[in-house]
């Protein structure tokens, strides 16, 4: 993750200074939000990859002497069948067409986002009455 850290980082530096420049000189301000925005992006990532290289190390592939089968083996736990992230898109899609249509389809779009994504997040809890 440390070579992905200072890309990301690199591109947070380049929208920073393009940003600036862009204020300088056109002051527009969607122009300047949208710079502004694209550095914000591009730092959170490049913070999230440094501290995951901080927490669990280099990886296999970021080192000239790695091999293939150092990362064979289980990736992660991957649900096979859940309806859940299919709600949390017609929640989502319910949300957009709510922000043209009206506040009350806004409102059940919520909803059935928050469903969704409370399914999600608890489909795999043991839990004993």
């Amino acid at each position: 993750m440390k070579p992905e850290a200072y890309l990301f980082a690199g591109v947070a530096a380049f929208f920073l200074v393009t940003d600036a420049v862009y204020i300088w000189l056109a002051r527009e301000p969607a122009g300047a939000a949208a710079l502004a925005v694209s550095f914000a992006m591009s730092s959170v990532i490049a913070f999230f990859c440094a501290v995951n290289h901080r927490r669990k190390g280099g990886r296999p592939e970021d080192r000239p002497d790695g091999e293939i089968a150092e990362r064979a083996g289980r990736l992660d736990f991957f649900p096979p069948h859940s309806t859940h992230p299919a709600v949390t898109a017609v929640g989502m899609t319910l949300m957009s067409l709510g922000v043209v249509f009206g506040l009350w389809l806004f409102l059940i779009g919520l909803g059935v986002t928050g469903g969704g994504i409370f399914g999600m997040v608890f489909q795999y809890t043991d839990v004993e009455a």
